[in-house]
C-alpha cells in the first residue's frame, strides 16, 4: 500500500527543550495510524509541524504528502490539501448553529451572500454521513460532548479530507459514544480516508488501529504493523516508557482511621433550569486515610456534586450539610471551602485549574498566597523556594519554575494543579478525572501522589470515568446514577460488573 505521508527527520527546539528529534512517520493510504507516547513526547508537536501549526522553516526536516514535499506556511496550506487537525479541545462556537459551526471560515456564498438553503442541505448531508440526526439549526451549546465531537468531524469531510488527524478524541467521552467514533473511523477507513489517532487509551487503539508509531522523548522508538506484529498493551507500554510496567497501580497498604468528612443530604438544581434536581439528597463519608470512588456513567452528576460541594461554583437552591471531625463547615464560597480545608482539583485544569500564561511558579502560589506573602505582599525568594520544592517532590518535567504552564504536557500540567492544592494544605481533596488525557507512565505517578495523600492521613474523594481506575485506587466506591447516590461497595467486592449492574438497574425504576 502506498504511503499518503511521510515525515522525514523532523527536529523541533523550543528554549531549553528539545520537542522533536530526528521524527520519522509513515502513514499508507486508508489505514488507520496511531500515535502513542507518555505526555511530553512531541506527539502533539508533531501533529502542530504536520497541519502548519508551526510552520516551514521553525522545524528541520521534510514532511511528504501524496508523492510530493509540502512546506506548509499554516494551516489553511494544510487543509487545502485535505489534511484536518481535530484538536482535544473542541474549537466549536457554542451560541452558533451546527451548521455555522460547520463552514465558519468556508462560508458557502455568492457575491458575498451566504446561501443559506444550500448550507443547510450541505450539512444535512454531512451530519448524516457521520451518524448526526439533528437540525444543523441546532445550536451547539445544546448538544453533549459525543455529538459536539462528531460535529467536528462533519466540519473536516466538509474540507473534502484526505488526512484526518484525532488529538485524544474520546478523553471527554462515555463509553458507548467512544465505541460511535471509533466505528466511524473504521468507515472512514473503508472510504478510503486516512487517519492519525493520538490516544492515552491502548484498548481503543488496539480495535481499530494498522499501525502503531511510539514516540518516546521526542524521538520515533518503533512502529508496530498491528496485522503482522504481535501487538500487547504490555508492548506499546515498554515501549512508551522504556520499561516494565507490570502493575498500572501502586501498591498500597491502607490505614483507615476515623470519620473525617461528611456530607448529609446535599441537593442542587440546574443554574438555568431551576426545576432540574442534579444532585438528589446524597450522603457520603470519608475517613482519614481512605480514598473514596464515585462512579457513573457521563451526566450522572458526579461533577456537579462536587462543584456544588466546593464553594457551590455550581448550581442554585443548593441544600444539605458539610461536616469535617464531627463540625459543621462553611462551604458557601471557594475562600471558604478552602479556608475550611477542603481543595477541589478540576476535570478541566485548562480551564478551571491554571492560569495557562503565568509560569509554574506563580499558579503553584495561587490557591495559598498568604503563604508566600508577608503583609500582604509576596516574598517572591518565598515563592521560588515552595514552586522549586514542588517541582522536585512531584517530578514536574520543566527546564526550571519561570516555564509557562501553556508549554507543559498534560501530566505535568496536572502535576502543578496538584501542587497548588496541596501547598493550600487540605484535609479533604477533591479529584474530579485526575488522569485524563494523560499516558500511562504520568498516570502511575499521579496514583502515587494520590497513595501518599492517603498515607498522610487525608481524605480523597476520587471521581473517574475508568472503573478499572477507581477498582485499581479506591478503598471503597459509591455508584451515582441521575444525581442520586444509588450503591456503595467496598474495594474487595467492587467490580465493574456490579457497578454496571447497578447503574442499569436504576435505569429501570
Amino acid at each position: 500500500m502506498n504511503a499518503i505521508l511521510e515525515m522525514r527527520g523532523i527536529t523541533k527546539t523550543f528554549p531549553g527543550v528539545h520537542a522533536l528529534d530526528d521524527v520519522n512517520l509513515v502513514v499508507r493510504a486508508g489505514e488507520i495510524h496511531a500515535v502513542v507516547g507518555e505526555n511530553g513526547a512531541g506527539k502533539s508537536t508533531l501533529m502542530k509541524v504536520l497541519s502548519g501549526v508551526y510552520p516551514h522553516g521553525s522545524y528541520s526536516g521534510e514532511i511528504h504528502f501524496e508523492g510530493e514535499e509540502r512546506r506548509f506556511k499554516g494551516i489553511s496550506d494544510s487543509e487545502k490539501l485535505g489534511i484536518i487537525i481535530i484538536h482535544q479541545e473542541l474549537a466549536l462556537v457554542p451560541l452558533l448553529s451546527i451548521a455555522e459551526n460547520i463552514y465558519l471560515g468556508n462560508e458557502q456564498a455568492t457575491f458575498g451572500i451566504i446561501d443559506w438553503a444550500a448550507v443547510s442541505s450541505r450539512t444535512k448531508v454531512l451530519l448524516a454521513k457521520v451518524g448526526l440526526q439533528e437540525a444543523p439549526q441546532t445550536l451547539v451549546t445544546n448538544l453533549g460532548v459525543g455529538k459536539q465531537q462528531l460535529v467536528e468531524i462533519a466540519k473536516a469531510l466538509s474540507k473534502r479530507v484526505k488526512l484526518l488527524i484525532l488529538d485524544e478524541p474520546t478523553a471527554s467521552l462515555n463509553e458507548s459514544d467512544s465505541d460511535a467514533l471509533l466505528a466511524l473511523l473504521l468507515q472512514f477507513k473503508a472510504q478510503g480516508i486516512s487517519s492519525i489517532l493520538i490516544s492515552h487509551k491502548l484498548n481503543e487503539i488496539s480495535k481499530v488501529a494498522d499501525s502503531i508509531t511510539v514516540l518516546r522523548d521526542g524521538s520515533t522508538v518503533e512502529t508496530l504493523n498491528c496485522r503482522q506484529d504481535e501487538v500487547s498493551e504490555d508492548r506499546i507500554i515498554r515501549a512508551m516508557v522504556g520499561r516494565e510496567m507490570a502493575d498500572r497501580y501502586p501498591k498500597r497498604e491502607s490505614h483507615i482511621g476515623e470519620t473525617l468528612f461528611e456530607v448529609e443530604n446535599w441537593s442542587a438544581y440546574h443554574p438555568i433550569h431551576p426545576n432540574v434536581q442534579t444532585v438528589r439528597n446524597v450522603d457520603l463519608h470519608i475517613k482519614r486515610g481512605e480514598i473514596v470512588g464515585i462512579a457513573g456513567l457521563m451526566g450522572a452528576g458526579r461533577t456537579e456534586f462536587a462543584m456544588s460541594l466546593f464553594g457551590r461554583t455550581y448550581g442554585r437552591n443548593i441544600s444539605g450539610r458539610a461536616r469535617l471531625r464531627g463540625n459543621e463547615i462553611d462551604v458557601s464560597t471557594v475562600d471558604r471551602a478552602v479556608e475550611s480545608g477542603i481543595a477541589y482539583v478540576t476535570e478541566d485544569r485548562k480551564t478551571y485549574g491554571l492560569i495557562l500564561e503565568e509560569d509554574i511558579r506563580k499558579n503553584i502560589s495561587l490557591a495559598n498566597l498568604a503563604g508566600v506573602s508577608e503583609g500582604g505582599v509576596i516574598d517572591e525568594i518565598r515563592e521560588q523556594a515552595v514552586a522549586s520544592d514542588f517541582r522536585g517532590k512531584m517530578k514536574i518535567r520543566c527546564p526550571n519554575i519561570f516555564q509557562e504552564t501553556i508549554n507543559l504536557s498534560g501530566g505535568n500540567q496536572q502535576k502543578v494543579v496538584l501542587s497548588k492544592w496541596l501547598f493550600a494544605d487540605p484535609e479533604v481533596l477533591i479529584l474530579d478525572e485526575p488522569t485524563r488525557g494523560i499516558d500511562v507512565g504520568a498516570k502511575y505517578e499521579i496514583y502515587t501522589i494520590i497513595n501518599g495523600l492517603a498515607d498522610a492521613g487525608k481524605g480523597v474523594l476520587m471521581i473517574s470515568s475508568e472503573m478499572p481506575e477507581l477498582l485499581g485506587m479506591c478503598d471503597r466506591i459509591y455508584v451515582m446514577n441521575e444525581g442520586a447516590f444509588i450503591a456503595e461497595f467496598e474495594a474487595a467486592e467492587a467490580s465493574q460488573e456490579k457497578i454496571m449492574r447497578a447503574i442499569m438497574q436504576a435505569g429501570k425504576r
